[in-house]
């Protein structure tokens, strides 16, 4: 099983309906944010497939950047999801926390790539 595609895939395909939700079935008050949660959610599933090259590359770091990326993407576009569906979140700054993790998770996807064992002179 290849758990980043995986990822991926079920983040696009969220991504994509809450999309269409945001664009069809909400007020338009808080349609900008499932629009950019939507976005954000998107982005970080692309994204999720370079991280399954640098697992499958063995590159230290790449799990990491995944876990952190999955989280990201469930605290910050979650988050935004439930403030446009259902109001104001009961947990304060979880949207925040979710977007340290996301930028965390590309910081590893750099680590992951500075993974000197892959130097073509190695």
């Amino acid at each position: 099983m290849r758990p980043w595609i995986l990822l991926a895939g079920l983040n696009g395909a969220l991504a994509l309906g809450f999309a269409a939700y945001g664009a069809h079935g909400v007020e338009a008050a808080v349609a900008p944010l499932v629009e950019r949660a939507s976005l954000f959610q998107l982005i970080h599933a692309v994204a999720l497939l370079s991280i399954d090259r640098l697992a499958g590359e063995g590159r230290r770091g790449a799990g990491l950047a995944g876990l952190l990326m999955g989280a990201g993407i469930f605290m910050f576009s979650g988050s935004l999801y439930f403030k446009a569906i259902l109001g104001p979140l009961p947990v304060p700054l979880v949207t925040p926390a979710g977007g340290i993790a996301l930028i965390l998770g590309w910081v590893m996807v750099a680590v992951a790539a500075l993974d000197r064992r892959f130097d073509s002179g190695a």
